[in-house]
């Protein structure tokens, strides 16, 4: 794979398990952009409040800032809106988007199960609420991520052929 890759979708959904295996199974970098929060947004999150936009821009530069300079590498980003996933291909054009998609009640379980993460479950349904799909004239594809292991997702979006 000679494109970046950004694994998408709500807290829980499996971005960082996702892109830690597809990365190692193509053998290329991977990012958690979770790690390129400045310490405001975490604290902002630790206290169950949602990030705004103007939270969210700084942060978006530095995950696309990660992408134009690892041109083969992978990274797990909420990327929720459409509006931000064009802030991420202003830097770095060719990426391609796996969108992880599970049910909710899947998702909250996950979420839930995980202690001492700075997201609490709290702001799960402000994300399934911000979520805008991928469009159609996107460059990636979704994955249900529902009865799927993490080797099934990966081979999913391998197979995809995009």
């Amino acid at each position: 794979m000679t494109r970046p890759v950004v694994v998408i979708g709500v807290s829980g959904s499996g971005k960082s398990t996702i892109g830690a295996a597809l990365a190692r199974r193509l053998g290329v970098p991977f990012e958690d952009a979770d790690h390129l929060h400045p310490p405001a947004n975490i604290a902002k999150m630790a206290n169950g409040e949602p990030l705004t936009d103007d939270d969210r821009y700084p942060w978006l530069d530095s995950v696309g800032q990660w992408l134009a300079a690892h041109p083969s590498g992978v990274m797990s980003c909420s990327a929720l809106k459409r509006a931000y996933r064009d802030r991420l291909r202003r830097h770095s054009p060719s990426t391609y988007f796996l969108h992880l998609r599970g049910r909710p009640e899947l998702i909250a379980q996950r979420v839930a199960a995980r202690p001492g993460h700075f997201m609490p479950a709290t702001l799960l349904q402000s994300q399934l609420d911000t979520l805008e799909p991928l469009g159609a004239d996107e460059p990636g594809v979704t994955v249900d991520i529902d009865d799927r292991d993490v080797d099934a997702v990966v081979d999913a979006f391998l197979n995809w052929g995009g």
